[in-house]
């Protein structure tokens, strides 16, 4: 059936001077690994062959093991310097425990979010320990600000059991470090996840 498709496509394209790339399904953050599901076929005029070369045709699968290295849009070409291979990606995983009222239902793996986080021992937004007040991150602005869900378990996968839900967010390195210290300085650590659209 694919090879019916891109043979189709390929008469077409010799027709009316376009051809077939692979473009983003819905919008991604950097971290997120690209998946069959997430592409879909756009009809394209380039204006020579070095331009085309920018892209990943859609006549040949896109490779395995590759993830975002930027934020990509729904609709956008996937751009060969917009991926990179998984090994060389430098991030790290991070839990997140997130009450369920306090992370938007449609969150899923390719979410770009904020992560607000404040102490329940003391006023919103207050750090209860000097140590809380002297962290790299704000408490007038997110713990992390931007960063890729790339798990989100169903609920029925982690609510029932925790009455938590956990996402799994990708940090690099320094932030990852930056987000550690914050959270250790807090009494009761209060997660909020913000989603952007």
């Amino acid at each position: 059936m694919a090879g019916s498709v891109v043979g189709g496509a390929r008469l077409l394209a010799a027709a009316d001077d376009t051809v077939t790339v692979w473009a983003m399904t819905g919008e991604r953050g950097a971290g997120t690994p690209v998946r069959a599901d997430d592409l879909v076929v756009q009809r394209v005029r380039f204006a020579d062959d070095l331009t085309l070369g920018r892209y990943f045709a859609a006549d040949e699968p896109v490779p395995d093991d590759l993830v975002l290295v930027r934020a990509v849009g729904e609709g956008e070409l996937l751009a060969r310097s917009a991926v990179g291979a998984a090994d060389d990606e430098a991030v790290l995983r991070v839990p997140l425990e997130v009450d369920p009222n306090r992370v938007p239902p449609d969150v899923a793996a390719g979410s770009v979010v904020d992560v607000w986080l404040t102490d329940g021992a003391g006023p919103v937004g207050t750090p209860a320990t000097p140590a809380a007040r002297d962290s790299p991150a704000k408490a007038d602005g997110p713990a992390l600000s931007e960063v890729t869900v790339v798990a989100a378990p169903a609920y029925d996968d982690t609510f029932a059991v925790t009455g938590a839900r956990q996402l799994v967010v990708a940090v690099d390195d320094e932030r990852a470090a930056e987000f550690e210290q914050l959270l250790g300085a807090l009494q009761d650590p209060v997660i909020r996840i913000l989603q952007r659209s």
